[in-house]
């Protein structure tokens, strides 16, 4: 499965994606008055009524969503010929936590309906955003550890902390604090995703 893009640019995606991200939580969190980042979800940033609301769900979710999931289709285009079906499922888990990031800016947060339809929307878009994540990078260590130990070192690594800290950490740290370490465990694997493939991970 063939890709447009030369190498060094598909390189690129998943850090962009990284950095776009990080920028627009910073940015317009400084932004909005009030806002802290210790105390309030980075969804606020993006929900009904915020001031900007509009721009951070496209430059924090859409965008970054996006250049996630062109990062996971391009791992699923380098995988060798004949690659285990572990391996692929996790590619596709990957594509599918890109998009449902996405689905985060395109149902954004209603701070004053917290139970209502939109609100329930964004939150089962995070839900199968860090399921898909968890699942596709622990799945893509396990599968590519063998092949790849620096790959498969990194995947295991970001899903197991992505795991504690989306799951098991609920109500031993600030609920804020823990969804900013699972989205750092994301970040990490969007930096250095693509460039830890080794050498014999080449297109077919």
């Amino acid at each position: 499965m063939p890709t447009l893009l030369p190498r060094r640019l598909e390189n690129l995606l998943g850090p962009a994606a990284a950095v776009g991200w990080v920028l627009s939580v910073a940015g317009f969190g400084v932004a909005l008055d009030g806002f802290e980042q210790g105390r309030h979800p980075v969804a606020l940033l993006g929900a009904g009524g915020i001031a900007h609301a509009l721009g951070f769900n496209l430059l924090g979710w859409v965008l970054p969503g996006l250049l996630a999931t062109a990062m996971a289709l391009c791992l699923l285009a380098r995988l060798p010929a004949g690659s285990s079906w572990l391996l692929r499922v996790a590619g596709q888990l990957l594509v599918l936590a890109g998009l449902a990031f996405v689905g985060m800016g395109l149902f954004p947060l209603d701070v004053q309906d917290l139970d209502g339809p939109a609100s329930q929307a964004h939150a089962s878009a995070w839900m199968v955003w860090a399921l898909a994540f968890i699942a596709g990078t622990l799945m893509l260590g396990v599968g590519s550890w063998r092949r790849s130990p620096p790959l498969a070192r990194l995947a295991l690594g970001c899903g197991l902390v992505a795991a504690v800290t989306a799951f098991a950490l609920q109500g031993l740290v600030p609920a804020p604090l823990a969804q900013r370490l699972t989205f750092a465990a994301w970040a990490s694997w969007l930096l250095l995703g693509l460039r830890l493939l080794g050498p014999a991970e080449t297109r077919r």
